[in-house]
């Protein structure tokens, strides 16, 4: 039978050599924080097709006024060009200089669709409600689990370890954008809060499934080890976990971050890693984590476990 219990230390280190580097750049240089977070402007203009002007152009503008942070999305149509541009919060005649001369030098057809500007009061409450969605989602995991595997020794660890595997996925999604930050420009803004959330529940449904078979198993194993157990568990529900999530989830949000225009982009491929990240965290770290805590192998540094069950 496999055995992926043996090797669950090498899951942890490839887990580890994802994370590592978004927390170096974020350590560096900061959360990627859009303005739903830390407050700004902005704007989305609708250029006709054969009048957007060149991108460095518009970031030239904002310069003039002393924003040097505008970061600028396209979205292409067969019509028009629609720009979102992202900044420090602009005054009313900023914002109406940059309008006024854009029409005056590129394109008099040009219309703004929106204008927001997000004051640091209600970025801080937004930061806070999510923290707080976040605190709350851990709190009910860990309440529903102990609560539904009263029936077995040791109910609370499952939804420790649960939650333990849904803070290893939260890391990988909030690596995941620190590291498109760099690379391409991305921002935390409100859609990947969305998606993050979305990754908690599809993770927690995940290893719910993983750890309910353990839960059945355990009765019926009585005089195997318990490793050998949670091995089987995990091994009768890995088929069942891969397919769903490849087969219902998967394989659309591929189809969306590759056709799903620049403004889906961004959270369909947060979504598409972050679900992927539950599906293994369910798998290699949650279970592996529980046989952990049932052997107490840090007393040993996370040597070897006794050969007897292994």
């Amino acid at each position: 039978m496999l055995n992926i219990l043996k090797k669950r230390y090498l899951f942890f280190a490839l887990s580890l050599l994802f994370i590592l580097p978004g927390l170096v750049l974020i350590a560096i240089y900061g959360l990627p924080l859009s303005i739903d977070f830390k407050g700004g402007s902005m704007m989305e203009i609708e250029f006709p097709l054969n009048e957007t002007p060149p991108l460095t152009e518009i970031t030239g503008l904002f310069d003039e006024i002393g924003i040097v942070d505008a970061q600028i999305q396209v979205s292409n149509s067969q019509s028009s060009n629609i720009l979102v541009i992202k900044s420090s919060s602009l005054t009313n005649e900023q914002h109406t200089h940059i309008i006024s001369t854009l029409k005056d030098n590129y394109s008099k057809n040009l219309t703004e669709r929106r204008f927001d500007t997000v004051g640091p009061s209600i970025s801080q409450s937004v930061t806070q409600r999510a923290l707080l969605a976040i605190g709350i989602s851990a709190l009910a995991v860990i309440i529903y689990i102990t609560f539904a595997f009263r029936g077995i020794k040791h109910a609370f660890r499952y939804g420790v370890c649960a939650i333990i595997a849904m803070m290893h996925d939260i890391l990988i999604v909030i690596s995941l954008g620190a590291i498109g930050s760099r690379l391409f420009g991305w921002q935390m803004d409100s859609l990947f809060l969305t998606a993050l959330l979305t990754v908690i529940g599809f993770s927690t449904q995940d290893k719910i499934v993983v750890f309910d078979r353990i839960r059945e198993n355990e009765p019926l194993l009585r005089k195997v080890p318990f490793e050998k157990v949670v091995n089987h568990s995990i091994i009768q529900s890995l088929q069942r976990s891969i397919n769903t999530q490849l087969m219902t989830v998967e394989f659309m949000l591929l189809a969306l971050a590759l056709f799903g225009g620049e403004t889906l982009r961004e959270m369909c491929i947060i979504l598409l890693f972050g679900l992927l990240s539950g599906t293994y965290s369910s798998i290699f770290i949650a279970a592996p984590i529980l046989v952990v805590w049932e052997n107490k192998e840090w007393k040993t540094w996370f040597g070897r476990t006794n050969p007897s069950n292994a």
